[in-house]
């Protein structure tokens, strides 16, 4: 359902993936290096206080060998988390295969836990995907792969729940104005500044954008 490589055979750049010739051996392990000293320092300090060039000397390779694969932080982020965002929308595929008979709005709740979950595991890299991958942030959320998938998701159960319920909402709008509550910004102010659980916020945003029956 959800393909997104940024390792040796592809290059993601926003939401284009470029397909390259393999890594060479050397290659290989200069990304392995950039990885494991980018993830320690991330952790350590936040991706806001690390800078590339810090990156590049402790991983002791040039600049220009690392603004070579990751033009940004974002981009690194990206390579470091990929895998979850793949195993987060094959867990989606399987529940929306289990789920397929019930109504759409009980589909659309569950997809909106598992990334609730997801975004609580996560929040540090994705953070760094959503704010550090170009000078325009929210153009650069709104586009990139993650959230084009879960944005096609989205309008499609609101589709359905226009049928099913007899309504004429526009979907493509619900789906922006979903997205947006579940960016950093407007999550973290809920989470951070609010006080309310993840249980809590999914909660609010089912009454305010699904019709639970």
């Amino acid at each position: 359902m959800y393909n997104l490589t940024a390792g040796s055979d592809n290059r993601v750049n926003g939401s284009e993936t470029t397909q390259t010739r393999p890594e060479r051996r050397d290659a290989t392990e200069n990304r392995q290096r950039i990885l494991s000293v980018a993830l320690r320092l991330f952790e350590q300090n936040g991706v806001e206080q690390v800078s590339m060039n810090q990156i590049a000397n402790e991983a002791q390779v040039g600049s220009g060998t690392l603004y070579r694969r990751y033009r940004n932080k974002g981009e690194l982020c990206l390579d470091l988390i990929k895998d979850n965002i793949v195993l987060l929308f094959d867990d989606i595929e399987i529940y929306l295969n289990q789920n397929r008979f019930n109504p759409p709005s009980q589909r659309l709740k569950g997809i909106l836990s598992l990334f609730i979950r997801f975004r609580e595991k996560k929040a540090l890299l994705l953070t760094g995907v959503e704010e550090y991958s170009s000078t325009n942030p929210l153009r650069s959320r709104m586009q990139s792969p993650l959230f084009n998938e879960l944005h096609q998701l989205f309008v499609e159960q609101f589709d359905e729940m226009n049928v099913t319920e007899q309504s004429n909402f526009n979907s493509v709008f619900r789906a922006d104005m979903l997205l947006m509550a579940l960016s950093r910004d407007f999550y973290s102010i809920q989470r951070d500044v609010r006080g309310y659980a993840p249980e809590i916020i999914l909660e609010q945003l089912c009454s305010l954008f699904i019709s639970l029956k």
